[in-house]
This record gives C-alpha cells, sequence and structure tokens, in this order.
C-alpha cells in the first residue's frame, strides 16, 4: 500500500491523503473544505483505479477558480503516478 498527501493550491481542503494499491484507490480523505463532499468523493472513489479517478476528476471548477479540491486530487494522483492523465484534460492556471 501505498500513502500520498496531497497539498493542494486555491482551495478550500488543506490536504488531501489518498491509500492506494495495485492501481486503485483504497481510501481518500479530504482535511479541510467542505466536509460532506469530501466524504461523499472518498465513498465514491474507493476502489476505483487511479487512472479513472483521474479521467473524471481532472479540469472540475469551483466557483470560477480554475480548479477545485476534486481537480486537485486529480493533479496530485497525476503527478505521482504518470501516465494517468494521458485521457485527462489536466487545466494548468
Amino acid at each position: 500500500m501505498k500513502r500520498i498527501a496531497i497539498l493542494p493550491e486555491r482551495v478550500c481542503c488543506d490536504r488531501i491523503l489518498v491509500d492506494c494499491a495495485d492501481g486503485k484507490l483504497l481510501s481518500v480523505a479530504f482535511e479541510g473544505g467542505c466536509d460532506g463532499n469530501g466524504k461523499a468523493l472518498g465513498r465514491l472513489l474507493a476502489g476505483m483505479p487511479v487512472d479513472r479517478a483521474v479521467e473524471l476528476l481532472s479540469g472540475v471548477d469551483c466557483e470560477g477558480k480554475g480548479t477545485s479540491c476534486a481537480d486537485q486530487l486529480a493533479r496530485g494522483l497525476a503527478r505521482e503516478f504518470p501516465g494517468t492523465g494521458k485521457k485527462a484534460v489536466i487545466h494548468e492556471p
């Protein structure tokens, strides 16, 4: 199992903790930010392949920030697992 700590930028959450193994997300926890949305994302992503999560979450915008907590998770995963963002459109500010 691999644990990743992602430090997001320009969003409400302070940190995103991810546990993964065999190319799948085991758990995702958002520290800070919208508690309910963070918990919901964690439940929805559990067991999902990393590349699929990156594909689904890349480019999600929150209130015109050009990013979101979900997008920051996708960017962090794409950095940690090169090649997972091939299908995703990762928007850089």
